[in-house]
């Protein structure tokens, strides 16, 4: 089963031909994996979900699982061919240790510990990976589970942003994490190691107040930080937590999924917006509404297809027209204030949109950007490296910058602006021939 979903992966298509696990858009996240995982890297992170997703069906009944690389990079929001970024992220997982303590089914005690990743393997363009038993064991038990989008997950640009996600998401039915003290948080976000973040004043300004922000603002969830006191000294602190109204899961996804199917196009042709295309592909399935366009399209009187057809989606109608009228009756003349109504939606949501696509090409951009560095570092022989490393290190004034620089490297997206600068001036026209960045 997993061996044909990730042959099917892995076609030459391209990474738009996804299938199997890979369709779901979302992937179960054991609550133990989630809690171990703060030190990974925004891309680790993201690759460690998109790897579970592709094996989460065969977990317990297949050693190795497949997956085409372009497929993963394009998944993980990496458009790039930069292989060796692709590695090093992979070898990040392998060489991060995965422990957890939690009850077992029987309510005793259980430790474990293991790496993140077995092993894994690039060749002729499919990445090949393990899980150990006792690991796989625990990212399938379905008790344990919260589900995390990858739509929502590529629009995250920091990883202590995903990882507070991440930890938060579970909690959204019962509205709070519960009190974590502070050593414990550090550890998820990944900075227990750190002096720096010893001090609450530096962990508040540089960690929690970005990543509550970015969360926010990028997912489906709205969180706000409590602190608890012992005297002047916080000791521990939790997150409320609330679905954010502002950004349905729809508005999250960024289309590509939908927009690649063919009943996509079908429904653009009868004049269906983009928006509400994407929606009942989402809402209803594209095979579904598929049927009902067809079955629309052999009635006769239908003055209003598009009217018909909502119709139909909304109320279940059968493909043998179960509770439909003879034909949907043509819609009364709109008056000048509806009109002027709509056309204010109209508006409204062509800002949205624009907005959306102006996100999406500057994060399309940064991310081209990226890896050109990656390319042109990789050209640089190891003392150019560590020189160029220690010139870039020189340049950030900021103890939290030149932190993030160190464990990041060039990947740092805390630094973009600055990498990027300090690029161009070493290879001056390395990004000209790559989409321009649009303005903040």
């Amino acid at each position: 089963m997993a061996e044909r979903q990730g042959r099917e992966g892995e076609g030459r298509d391209g990474p738009e031909a996804l299938s199997g696990a890979l369709r779901r858009g979302a992937v179960k996240k054991n609550v133990a994996a989630i809690h171990i995982g703060g030190k990974l890297t925004l891309l680790q992170r993201k690759l460690s979900n998109v790897l579970l997703l592709n094996a989460y069906d065969t977990l317990l009944s297949q050693a190795t699982h497949r997956i085409d690389a372009r497929t993963l990079a394009a998944m993980i929001g990496y458009n790039s061919n930069d292989i060796d970024s692709l590695r090093d992220a992979l070898r990040g997982l392998a060489e991060t240790v995965a422990e957890w303590d939690m009850l077992d089914e029987k309510g005793r005690q259980e430790w474990g510990v293991s790496a993140l990743l077995a092993h894994a393997r690039l060749r002729d363009g499919v990445c090949d990976y393990a899980y150990s038993p006792a690991l796989a064991e625990k990212l399938h038990d379905p008790q344990v589970f919260a589900l995390i989008n990858l739509d929502i997950q590529r629009r995250f640009t920091s990883g202590h942003g995903l990882a507070l996600y991440e930890n938060c998401y579970r909690f959204v039915r019962t509205g709070s994490t519960g009190w974590w003290p502070l050593e414990v948080f550090r550890r998820l976000m990944g900075v227990d190691d750190s002096e720096y973040y010893r001090s609450f004043k530096h962990l508040n300004a540089k960690v929690i107040k970005p990543a509550v922000e970015e969360v926010n603002r990028a997912s489906n969830i709205q969180v706000e930080p409590e602190f608890r006191r012992l005297g002047r000294t916080v000791k521990e602190l939790r997150f409320s937590i609330r679905e954010n109204p502002q950004l349905a899961m729809l508005d999250i996804d960024d289309g590509q999924a939908a927009r690649s199917q063919p009943v996509y196009e079908r429904l653009r042709a009868q004049g269906v917006s983009d928006r509400l295309a994407r929606q009942w592909i989402a809402e209803h399935g594209a095979e579904a509404v598929a049927e009902k366009l067809d079955w629309v399209a052999g009635r006769d009187g239908v003055r209003s297809p598009v009217g018909y057809l909502r119709a139909a989606l909304d109320n279940g109608w059968d493909k043998e027209g179960e509770g439909a009228p003879a034909a949907a009756p043509a819609p009364a003349e709109p008056s000048a204030a509806a009109r002027a109504a709509a056309q204010a939606r109209a508006e409204a949501r062509a800002r949205d949109e624009a907005e959306i696509d102006e996100r999406a090409a500057r994060r399309a951009a940064r991310v081209a950007r990226f890896g050109a560095v990656a390319e042109a570092t990789r050209k640089r022989n190891p003392t150019q490296r560590d020189a160029d490393r220690r010139l870039m290190l020189g340049r950030l004034t900021g103890e939290m910058e030149r932190e993030d620089f160190r464990r990041h490297g060039w990947e740092s997206a805390l630094n973009a602006r600055a990498i990027f600068a300090f690029w161009e001036e070493m290879q001056p026209g390395l990004f000209d021939d790559l989409p321009q960045m649009p303005p903040e």
